[in-house]
């Protein structure tokens, strides 16, 4: 049997790279790396392996029996040593290692529920933490902390991953918005009715399963859209309704390109949750930037959350 132990584990970071990317083109500007380069790796990680990791062409990049084993090994590897930076440095009483964590996107203009203000306080001098952070939908995040991609994400969850924590963070309102270029926004409250509505374009939030539309009991919708920033374009081109968050809405609220439609009537609060997986509980860098993340933010707004009325699922 071939010794695997002089493996170099940044060979192993570059091959589940190109898994991840689905190829040599997009690895090459996620590494920084040039394709010949990507392909000496490859090979020498090959080598070592003795066996072909994946089939690469000009139009297909796939991985074979072997290259898929490799790849969840390493997966698996990657974790390990992770886990292993972090009980050296919860001995030691000082921080390091990598943090990953996940949020949705179109959060940043709320001081509530954008992280910035808990990174800041969650990095201190000393500490040697590298964080890396993304964006994506509910659906995506809450994957990805129970596959163990993540470690830490935050976002309107449907709590339904396994073996998953989940505690109550921040409420998010949201109205319904038009564009200054579309026929109601010129159209007092009073003289809106349901038939108004229903004759408007509708767009929704793909990863909503068309709650959008119940709430507003419109029949059907006119686009869809996955981020806030695209629901965001197509309200101020003029054509589209639309739910977005009222932080996200308030500066082209405020500069007159867009208004809210009947408040009272179509808004509602989503409620945001912070995820991690159940074995990672006791993990020093999880514990302390939920510390940082759930603590009061200064200058008011939101208090300490239910801290223990988390719950599992699974």
């Amino acid at each position: 049997m071939r010794r695997l132990d002089n493996i170099d584990i940044r060979l192993l970071r570059i091959f589940v790279t190109l898994a991840d990317c689905g190829g040599f083109a997009a690895a090459q500007i996620t590494l920084n790396l040039s394709q010949p380069t990507l392909s000496t790796h490859l090979a020498e990680l090959e080598k070592r392996i003795g066996a072909q990791l994946c089939h690469r062409g000009r139009k297909q990049f796939r991985l074979t029996e072997v290259g898929q084993a490799t790849y969840d090994a390493a997966q698996k590897l990657f974790r390990d040593l992770d886990d292993f930076g972090h009980r050296i440095s919860a001995a030691s009483g000082s921080l390091s290692g990598r943090l990953r964590i996940g949020t949705s996107d179109g959060v940043f203009t709320s001081s509530e529920l954008g992280i910035h203000h808990a990174l800041e306080r969650f990095m201190r001098p000393d500490s040697d933490v590298f964080i890396d952070l993304t964006v994506g939908t509910p659906s995506e995040l809450e994957q990805q902390v129970a596959d163990g991609g993540r470690d830490i994400v935050i976002g309107p969850l449907s709590q339904k991953a396994p073996g998953v924590v989940y505690r109550s963070y921040c409420g998010e309102p949201h109205q319904l918005y038009c564009g200054r270029q579309h026929p109601l926004f010129v159209l007092p409250d009073a003289r809106i009715d349901q038939n108004t509505i229903d004759s408007a374009r509708f767009s929704v939030r793909s990863y909503r399963h068309f709650d959008d539309l119940y709430l507003v009991g419109h029949p059907r919708a006119s686009a869809s859209v996955v981020h806030m920033e695209a629901q965001l374009m197509l309200i101020l081109s003029g054509n589209f309704i639309g739910f977005l968050p009222c932080h996200f809405a308030a500066p082209w609220v405020e500069a007159g390109e867009m208004r809210a439609i009947k408040p009272r009537a179509y808004a509602f609060s989503s409620m945001h949750k912070v995820a991690y997986r159940k074995a990672d509980a006791g993990r020093s860098l999880v514990q302390a930037f939920l510390k940082a993340l759930l603590g009061p933010v200064p200058g008011g707004g939101r208090g300490e959350p239910d801290g223990d009325q988390s719950t599992t699922t699974g």
